[in-house]
């Protein structure tokens, strides 16, 4: 079957329809310019302000209130007690009372317009991610997503574009890389030339699509589309290990789903009524969804997507020309040619992995926090997170955190591209080149 070519228009139109049915560079092209993991590199006030405190707003939250000198002048939030929560938060850290912006769903363009921040930091529901970028960009502000960045082409080009008109970026900033001594291994050639990777979102998703006090509108999207609604966490690893954007780049990909209805036998469940409207609604999204992505310079990736059966947590394999990297969250494997003890045997990696220990997260010396252990979710913890300490120091020393502005949208724009493919009868489906031709020369991800 031969690939199918699509430019930027034809993407957008067919992404709108698929919705619909089930300038020069101010800062440079961005890599990873995160300043060093040893800690906060001074205490120059960094004024956020934060639109979404739900789980991973309160998450965001309670770890920006335990860094010193970062400021929180305005919270925006549609759920009023959220709202009161959060002013209590920042009160009882000592920090001045928040102005609260809560008068509707846009009441975040408010915010963007009158305040004066360094960054807003963004946890909605997925559709205002871009709506919300975009008005922090265009009112002189940075901005820092949750993933995913954009959920249509038209939104990832259109923050391109922003960034390249307004020299302000919005990023995944806080996402992080996965598997970092993984990728120190793979950096450092231990596996050879990388071949394959394979990982994805698999994670049952049921009741937190069906809980409203969980996410509840992530089930809007299962109902209205069809394809891999989640790509950005498996990319994490994925990106820095390929070279995406920084040497290679996505040529195309080919995406198809199974057939659905597990959620519409977990409504009967969930309700105790096997007659609840859920249970007969159609729902668009497949049970199982995966993908394959094929890079320019001949590099592949397996990407799954599965948050409607039961199952345990996803695996990473990750295969080279001298060996292969296999882990989940129980047991990590490793397998490389003329070293393992036994041929074609794995081996347990964690000798590996504690060998290769990535420099930033075996220099990391968190900074003194105030404030207790952190709530929300991925709470847990009593130390500030690696990830904000590097956006800190980044927006401190003017710089772009590690993920830029081309690979937070190169991450996303998978969503609707695997959607565009899978209503086409799984056919392949080209990768539009963000960096527009600079991916050729842009430096490899270096963490520092």
């Amino acid at each position: 079957m031969s690939k199918i070519y699509y430019n930027r228009r034809d993407f957008t139109k067919i992404s709108a329809t698929a919705a619909l049915g089930g300038a020069a560079m101010l800062s440079g092209l961005g890599f990873p310019k995160g300043a060093s993991a040893q800690g906060l590199q001074d205490n120059k006030p960094v004024r956020l302000g934060f639109i979404g405190i739900g789980g991973r707003g309160s998450y965001h939250l309670n770890s920006a209130l335990g860094i010193e000198g970062v400021e929180v002048p305005a919270i925006c939030e549609v759920i009023p007690k959220r709202l009161q929560q959060a002013k209590k938060w920042i009160e009882e850290s000592g920090r001045p009372t928040p102005r609260l912006y809560g008068k509707g769903v846009t009441d975040f363009k408010r915010l963007c317009e009158t305040e004066r921040l360094d960054a807003v930091i963004c946890s909605t529901p997925w559709e205002w991610h871009t709506p919300v970028c975009l008005a922090a960009m265009r009112s002189d502000k940075h901005a820092v997503s949750e993933v995913p960045i954009a959920i249509t082409l038209d939104e990832a080009w259109e923050l391109v574009e922003t960034y390249e008109k307004t020299g302000k970026w919005a990023t995944i900033g806080l996402e992080g890389y996965y598997e970092l001594a993984v990728l120190n291994m793979v950096q450092k050639g231990l596996l050879g030339d990388i071949v394959h990777a394979e990982t994805g979102y698999i994670h049952d998703l049921r009741n937190v699509k069906f809980n409203p006090e969980e996410e509840p509108w992530r089930l809007q999207h299962s109902i209205n589309r069809n394809g891999n609604l989640y790509p950005d966490h498996p990319m994490a690893r994925m990106l820095p290990a390929l070279d995406i954007n920084h040497g290679d780049r996505i040529d195309f990909l080919v995406s198809m789903s199974s057939f659905g209805g597990m959620l519409n036998d977990y409504a009967a469940i969930y309700y105790k009524n096997k007659n609840h409207p859920l249970t007969k609604k159609k729902i668009a999204l497949g049970n199982y969804n995966a993908t394959l992505i094929r890079t320019v310079n001949g590099k592949m990736i397996t990407l799954n997507h599965d948050t409607s059966t039961p199952h345990p947590r996803e695996h990473y394999r990750i295969q080279g020309t001298k060996g292969v990297y296999l882990g989940d969250r129980t047991l990590k494997r490793i397998y490389i040619e003329g070293m393992s003890p036994e041929e074609h045997k794995w081996e347990p990696a964690e000798p590996y992995l504690k060998e290769y220990e990535h420099p930033i997260v075996k220099n990391y010396n968190p900074p003194p926090r105030k404030g207790g252990a952190i709530v929300g979710h991925g709470s847990g913890g009593s130390q500030t997170p690696m990830v904000w300490t590097r956006l800190i120091n980044a927006l401190r020393e003017n710089k772009m955190p590690d993920w830029d502005v081309y690979d937070s949208v190169t991450s996303g724009a998978i969503s609707p591209i695997t959607e565009i493919s899978v209503a086409d009868k799984s056919k392949p489906v080209d990768f539009p080149d963000f960096t527009k031709g600079k991916w050729k020369t842009n430096p490899k991800i270096t963490l520092l």
